[in-house]
Order: structure tokens, then sequence, then C-alpha cells
């Protein structure tokens, strides 16, 4: 007869094991059968608290280990861990995750061991939130694609920093070279992540909410170490609590601008204070109370920032952020809302000799590649007669409703010309030009107003941009994704900026630009919409945004 303390024992281990935490032998959702309490690898503990003894064994003809002694049972199976981590790559059921993909940049190596996998899965487990901890703890995370930087230039900073190569501070052309990064990032505003829910529906629950995201977000802003952020859907009460607080402690300062209506969220520029200081903010609202197409509450934020650094010339540069409006079928208003955003830098990044200092443009655009109105950002210029206002974005195949754009998009009181600048400020410029037809005595006025006419359908502004990404691997054509979820995998999020005469990652329509501008060194690569969905897509275990940050090196070239 057994003591009454080791059958009452075994009575509470056999009503465990017959209770709704029992695994299958043979599932593919476990690799082994486990028992609490005494084994290390036990997965769940006890229903009561137990004192085990250093030496007791839990005898043998217990009902459970009858089935353990029955079945096919090997004793490798306890070495995987299989309440949250699936190991094997060949997976059958829906929902599973594939296998485990590290992300890494170049240079750095993989160095995980099994040992370390097991004790990450039993860390995943006690259902730890927080994973920034995880991240410190484990060198590698399951369910991550990896992204490697593309260079262009072998001395950029990003090379150098991978390599761990020291730098030669006496070098005066390296003191004279100005190197800095630039990140867009949509982070996914957690309002609007609720009020939209039927996009993340491939997500577990527990992904989505915004104690488990914002510490994946801000170890990608810590890892990625950009000087300069541009942030998207930054929500005002984690932007006043949590994420300004945290960025300021990593050597940011950071300027804010949220929209103008009832969503609470908004744009960020953040910029580390060790490679610039701030010359002006100038925040763009969007939203016109006096004229109708302008009914929407996007937001736009223009930064003028002064390099640390000793040059010849007082050096700035512009950065600009911002997030345009969805509606695939309203182009009209993405149309003005864009025409706003480069009539404002067009006012802030004039230089002394009358050309425009470097410009950077980041943000969500809401509008694919080669659409109308990615092409005008690129080209300078769209004319837009008889062109169907839900093609403008070309976020949709077959756009509904085929009204045309009218003749000029947005009404004069607005202010702003069809050449994207505030109209007060080039008032002398038209005055001139009338003073000329004066002179000229052109009597046919009809054939003037006719002319004019024409001319207000083509939209022009007067910067040289150039794509960082070029939205397709050229090996293969595939398009690159910014996005995906669990209704579209496109690319929407872009950073456009002045590129210098010798850049020659720069994209056919920029070798005409000025003498100075930015030369990309290199580039985080994006991924496709199938390496995304090995990873079932976006927002997962470890990337916590349905958007991909977009990350650039630069070099400003002093003209």
């Amino acid at each position: 007869m057994l003591p009454r303390h080791v059958q009452r024992l075994g009575r509470d281990c056999i009503a465990h094991w017959n209770g709704s935490q029992i695994l299958a032998l043979n599932s593919p959702g476990s690799g082994c059968m486990r028992w609490a309490g005494h084994y290390p690898w036990a997965s769940f503990p006890l229903p009561a608290p137990v004192d085990f003894s250093a030496n007791w064994r839990l005898p043998l003809f217990f009902g459970p280990w009858r089935q353990v002694q029955n079945s096919n049972w090997q004793l490798d199976n306890f070495t995987q861990s299989s309440c949250f981590y699936l190991p094997n790559p060949s997976m059958k059921s829906e929902g599973e995750e594939p296998l485990t993909k590290k992300r890494r940049l170049s240079g750095q190596h993989d160095t995980s061991t099994p040992e370390e996998e097991t004790n990450f899965s039993h860390q995943k487990e006690a259902l730890c939130l927080s994973v920034a901890q995880n991240e410190e703890k484990h060198s590698s995370k399951k369910g991550t694609v990896k992204r490697h930087w593309e260079y262009f230039c072998q001395y950029s900073r990003t090379m150098k920093i991978f390599e761990n190569k020291e730098t030669d501070q006496s070098n005066t052309e390296n003191e004279a070279k100005f190197d800095f990064t630039v990140m867009s990032y949509n982070i996914l505003s957690q309002n609007l992540l609720e009020d939209n829910s039927h996009l993340y529906k491939h997500c577990r629950q527990r992904l989505l909410i915004w104690t488990y995201r914002f510490p994946n977000i801000l170890q990608e802003i810590k890892q990625l170490d950009a000087d300069v952020l541009c942030l998207q859907e930054v929500q005002e009460d984690h932007y006043r609590t949590e994420i300004k607080s945290s960025l300021e402690s990593l050597g940011y300062h950071c300027e804010y601008k949220m929209r103008t209506g009832r969503k609470p969220d908004g744009c960020a520029i953040c910029f580390k204070t060790s490679k610039f200081s701030l010359i002006s903010s100038n925040p763009v609202e969007f939203f016109r109370r006096d004229i109708p197409l302008l009914d929407r509450d996007n937001v736009g934020l223009v930064l003028l920032l002064q390099p640390r650094f000793h040059c010849k010339t007082n050096a700035a540069i512009c950065i600009a952020n911002t997030h345009l409006l969805y509606n695939p079928r309203r182009g009209d208003i993405k149309l003005t809302q864009l025409a706003m955003l480069l009539a404002e830098i067009a006012s802030v990044a004039p230089q002394k000799d009358g050309t425009f200092c470097p410009i950077i443009i980041c943000g969500d655009f809401n509008s694919v590649p080669g659409s109308p109105l990615y092409r005008f950002i690129k080209e300078g210029k769209l004319n837009y007669e008889g062109l169907a206002i839900g093609k403008v974005s070309g976020q949709e195949q077959f756009p509904r409703g085929q009204r045309i754009l009218s003749i000029p998009i947005w009404p004069k009181k607005l202010g702003i010309s069809q050449n994207c600048i505030y109209e007060i400020k080039q008032q002398q410029k038209e005055e001139n030009a009338e003073q000329k037809l004066e002179a000229a005595k052109l009597d046919n006025t009809q054939e003037i107003v006719i002319a004019s006419e024409k001319l207000s359908s083509k939209l022009q502004h007067h910067f040289k941009l150039s794509s960082v990404y070029s939205h397709y691997f050229p090996e293969t054509g595939i398009p690159e994704v910014t996005t995906c979820h669990s209704r579209s995998a496109v690319t929407v999020d872009y950073i456009f900026y002045s590129a210098a005469n010798d850049d020659t990652a720069a994209q056919p329509g920029a070798e005409d630009s000025s003498h100075g501008g930015l030369k990309l060194l290199g580039r985080l690569a994006l991924l496709t919409e199938k390496d995304l969905w090995t990873v079932n897509g976006l927002p997962n275990e470890n990337n916590s945004s349905d958007h991909l940050p977009l990350l650039a090196e630069f070099r400003l070239i002093e003209r």
C-alpha cells in the first residue's frame, strides 16, 4: 500500500492528465508526451503545488505512463518544443507558420544552436509579451525573413559598421564627407488596426495588441539605427506616453504633426541630435474647410536640417514626410495633397543662389509604382487631361467610377499654382511674364486664353527626384512589396531623393540635377509577397506593422 500523500499525488497527476491540456502522442502540433512538475521539459504546471523530494520517482503503474509505454515513443522527441514553435518545415494544417528564417544584415553570422532554439521555445510557452527582452536573450527568432543590404558604394558607413573597420580620423577627405541614413516606416496605428480588423484575420490576436507590438517596433528601430526616422500612423497618445520618450532616450529629437480629424494619428520626423540640428519645422494640413475637395484630414511634415559637420557652404537638407489619402477612387484629392506638400517644400528648400537644397521625401503615398501619381513625382510633370480619377494611384486594376479629372483639379483659391508653388511667392514672376507679353504686342488675346487653358492640365514641380528602390527584382522581375496583409501585398511606401550627378544608383531623369545633391550609398533590400507569406504576412510575430521599414544611406555632395 502506498503512503497517502503519494496516492493523493497520483490522483492529482492523473486528473491533470485527463484534463483539457492533454497532448496527443502522434499529433503534428506536439513532438512529445509531457508531464508537469518534476521534469524540466514539462510544458505546464501542476494544478496544485506539490512538494517533491530529491529522490522521488513517479511509480510506473500510474495510468499516463502506461500510455507512454504502449506508444511509439522516442526519447529524441523530448528535444522538441511544440507549444508555439513548429520547427518541422513540412506543414499542412492551415495557419501554421513555416521554417524558421533568421533576419540578419550583411556581414552578420548565424551563431544559433539547437540548445538556444529550445530555450527560446520554452520562453514562448510562457507567453512573454516583451519581444525586446526575447531578442536580447536569444540570437535567433522564429518566422523572420532575412533582409540584406545592397551597396552602391564600397565606402558606405553601413559597410564599415558590419565589417568593423576602424575609421581614420586624420584623413581630411573622410572628414569632409557627410553620410547619414534615413528610414521611412508606417508603424500601423493601433486605432486604425482595430477599425480595420478584417485586414488582419490571418494574425493571432495576441500579436495585434499594442503591448506586444511596440517593443517589436522599438527593437527594429534600435537595430536599424537610422539617423533620420520618418514615421507614419503614429498614434498621438502612444507618441505622448511612450514613443517620444523612447526615441529621445536613443538620441533623437522628435517633431510630430497629428491629423486634423477624428483619427488620432499623424506623421513624425525624428533625427539624431549628434548628426543634425533643426533649422525649421513646417507642418502641412491638407484639410481646407472652405474647399469641398479637401475634406480629408491627412497631413505632412517638412523639416529643414543642418548637418553637424564642417563644410565649405552652409549645407542644409530638407526632409519631408507624409501619408496621403488611401481611397483608391479619389485621385483628385491625392494629387492635390501631393501638390500642397511640394509647395511647402518649395518654400522651405530654396538656397541663396536660387537652387534647392538636397531633398528627401518619405511616406506612404497609397499609390503603386508606375501610376500617374508616381510618375509625376519622379518625372516632374503630368498631363492629366482625360485621366480617370480612379487610375491616378493605380491601386485598383479595374477602378470603379471612371469620372475624369476636372481641369484644373483644385480651385484657384487654394493658392497653389499648377507648378506646385505658392502663388503669392511667384506673383512677381507672373507680373514679369505679363510685361513681356505686352511688350511683344500680342493682340490675339483669344489665342493666349486657349494656350493658358491647355497648360492648366499640366502639373509640374521643380525637383529632380529619384527613388531609392527600383520596385522590381532585376533577376526575376518580381515586384518588391512594402505592405502585406489579408487584402493586398503591394508597394505604396517610398523614399525619393535629390540625386547628385555622380550618383550611379540614380534612375533616369535625375542626370540633369544640380551639382549638389545626395548620393545613394546603400539600401535595405525589400521582399517579395511570397517571402512575406512564409512568415504569415504582416504583422507577424517579429514584424509588428503591416508595412516594412524602408532604409537608405546617403552621402551629401557639395556643389
